[in-house]
């Protein structure tokens, strides 16, 4: 993880929680960096790289499935944000290849589990991105097939919940209540990477982010297009919902109506990682300073929404 010394890291309260089960430390790690004044916290749910060498073991190509499924480094981005801007700040240490934390802890794809199941079985919404491969444990990838060499027992799929999954959003939860009950109103900028997106035509340059907001659902709207505004005045080309607009993390705690707001925001791997976007490169640094002035811009905004209301939304 890059990391710029500053006096707000110097002074930040660092705390850890959950377990790996069979892996090394902790599941997350928090951050509360000092003189912390603007009422924002960064998550990054799919940063974890410590993955137990039985897990290694068990998937078919674990080099090429930590490539595809990490949000690669995107943490090496989000430690650096943060401390810039006193903002909260929590990182996921569990790899997505184990529990996907922007997944419904019922989105289970039961096939793939050995062992006691509940009965009967019902396809709904709350499994339906496990029906494509990429549910609460990811099975299958577009392009590389079935993930594991083996089934997951269900004593395993209990043990990665409890060690995993319920710490993290026990964190995440806590921590927005924290600073809505301090500011009066509390924004979540859940971050994520994403491969380049392919152009639709030969002349087309699609967005190098994306921001989510559940197609108006989980944020304010003045927020949203404060966000967007920002990086198309930067000269970044950005993007709104699509194709990204948000998972379960957004769903479950963008709560406009108490003061919540929760914003997605997607980060092309080709603008901070290497040719083969495994490692950081060079532009790393200019990513950090973007998303450091919009983490600023938009903790400034929001920290007045609790005193004049919601923001209005912007003409069209």
């Amino acid at each position: 993880m890059t990391e710029t010394p500053t006096e707000s890291m110097a002074s930040a309260l660092h705390l850890s929680g959950g377990d790996i089960p069979g892996g090394p430390g902790p599941s997350y790690r928090l951050w509360r960096f000092g003189g912390n004044t603007i009422p924002v916290l960064l998550a990054v749910p799919h940063s974890g790289r410590a993955y137990p060498e039985s897990t290694l073991a068990s998937l078919r190509a674990p080099d090429e499935a930590r490539l595809r499924l990490e949000d690669r480094y995107i943490d090496a981005v989000a430690y650096p944000v943060a401390a810039a801007n006193a903002a909260g700040l929590l990182l996921a240490q569990a790899p997505r290849a184990m529990i996907d934390l922007n997944r419904s802890v019922d989105d289970i794809d039961w096939g793939m589990i050995k062992g006691s199941k509940p009965k009967p079985l019902r396809h709904s919404l709350a499994n339906r991105r496990s029906r494509s491969g990429l549910g609460l444990v990811p099975r299958r990838i577009p392009g590389m097939g079935e993930l594991w060499r083996r089934p997951l027992a269900r004593t395993e799929l209990d043990a990665w919940i409890a060690g995993i999954y319920q710490p993290y959003h026990t964190a995440l939860g806590g921590e927005l209540e924290r600073l809505r009950d301090r500011s009066g109103v509390a924004l979540l900028i859940d971050l994520h990477s994403m491969p380049p997106l392919k152009p639709h035509h030969p002349q087309d340059r699609p967005a190098e982010f994306v921001i989510g907001d559940r197609f108006g659902a989980s944020c304010d709207p003045g927020l949203v297009d404060l966000a967007l505004r920002y990086l198309a005045n930067h000269g970044r080309r950005v993007a709104h919902n699509r194709p990204y607009s948000g998972g379960y993390v957004l769903d479950r705690y963008g709560q406009t109506v108490r003061g919540i707001h929760a914003l997605q925001i997607e980060v092309c791997r080709s603008t901070y990682l290497d040719a083969r976007l495994d490692q950081p490169s060079a532009r790393l640094p200019a990513i950090v300073k973007l998303l450091a002035g919009l983490v600023r811009t938009l903790g400034a905004e929001a920290a007045t929404m609790a005193r004049r209301g919601p923001i209005a939304q912007a003409a069209e």
